[in-house]
C-alpha cells in the first residue's frame, strides 16, 4: 500500500478519483440536506458533518476489505428476466441486492418526503426542539444506510479505474473534506428554495431508479443522468432569478 510521489500517473489517478468521489457524492450530499432540514438550524451543519464522516469511514472500511467487495459480485441467486426475456435469467450477487434495496429505499423516502413537502405548513425548525430530538436517531439511521448503498457504488466504480488501494484511500478522504466544506452552502440554496428541493428530491427519485436498473443489469448512463440534472438547475436558477427580478418590480 504505497506509491510513488513522482510519478505524474499517480497524481493524475488521485484528482481523477477525488473528481469521481465528488461527482458520485453528490447524490449522497443532496439526501443530507434533505433529511437534515428537519433538525433545528444550529444542529444541522454538524449532522451533516457526521453524516458525511460515516459515508468516508464506511468507505475506507469497504477499501480495507476490498478481497471482500470483490467477492460480492459473485451470483448468488437467478431471477427471470422480465425485462428482456431474451436474454435469459438475471444471475444477482450480494452487490445488485444492496443496489437495489438502496434504489427502493431512495424512492421511497423521496417520495414521502415530496409528498410531506406539498402538505407541510410554513415553519420554524428552531421552535420545534421535541420533534427535532425525535427525529435525530431516525435521521442518523437513514444517512447511515443511504452512505452504505453510494458507497458501495463509488468504491465498486473506483476499483475498475486504480488498482492502487492507497490512492483510493487519500481519494475518499479529500473529497469526503472539500463536500463537507461545501456542503453547508448546498444545503442553504436548496433549503431556501422550495422549488430546488423538489427537483433535489425528483433527482433522489431518478437516482433510485438507476439503481435499481444497475442491480438488474441494465445500465443507465449516469453521464446523460446528470447532464439532465445540471439543465434543469440552470433552468430552475433562471427562474429563480426572474422571481426575485419580478418581486423587486412589484
Amino acid at each position: 500500500m504505497s506509491f510513488d510521489f513522482t510519478n505524474p500517473g499517480v497524481w493524475i489517478s488521485l484528482v481523477t478519483l477525488c473528481f469521481l468521489e465528488i461527482v458520485l457524492g453528490i447524490d449522497n450530499i443532496i439526501f443530507i440536506s434533505i433529511v437534515t432540514g428537519k433538525l433545528p438550524k444550529k444542529q444541522q451543519p454538524g449532522i451533516r458533518n457526521i453524516g458525511l464522516l460515516f459515508a468516508m469511514v464506511f468507505r475506507v472500511c469497504l477499501l480495507l476489505c476490498i478481497t471482500l467487495i470483490i467477492a460480492l459480485k459473485e451470483p448468488v441467486v437467478t431471477l427471470p428476466n422480465f425485462f428482456n426475456k431474451a436474454k435469459g435469467s438475471i444471475a444477482l450477487s450480494f452487490k445488485d441486492i444492496i443496489l437495489i434495496a438502496g434504489g427502493i429505499f431512495l424512492i421511497v423516502k423521496s417520495t414521502i418526503e415530496i409528498h410531506h413537502k406539498l402538505n407541510e405548513k410554513t415553519e420554524d425548525n428552531d421552535k420545534e426542539p421535541v420533534k427535532a430530538i425525535k427525529n435525530f436517531s431516525a435521521i442518523i439511521l437513514q444517512i447511515v444506510l443511504v452512505d452504505a448503498v453510494f458507497s458501495f457504488d463509488s468504491i465498486l466504480t473506483a476499483v475498475g479505474l486504480v488498482d492502487n488501494v492507497l490512492i483510493m484511500i487519500l481519494a475518499v478522504i479529500i473529497s469526503m473534506g472539500i463536500m463537507m466544506i461545501y456542503s453547508g452552502p448546498v444545503t442553504r440554496i436548496i433549503n431556501s428554495q422550495p422549488s430546488l428541493q423538489m427537483l433535489a428530491l425528483s433527482f433522489l427519485v431518478v437516482v433510485g431508479v438507476v439503481l435499481i436498473a444497475s442491480g438488474f443489469h441494465e445500465e443507465v448512463s449516469k453521464s446523460i443522468v446528470y447532464s439532465a440534472l445540471g439543465f434543469s438547475l440552470f433552468v430552475e436558477m433562471l427562474n429563480i432569478r426572474f422571481r426575485k427580478k419580478k418581486a423587486v418590480q412589484k
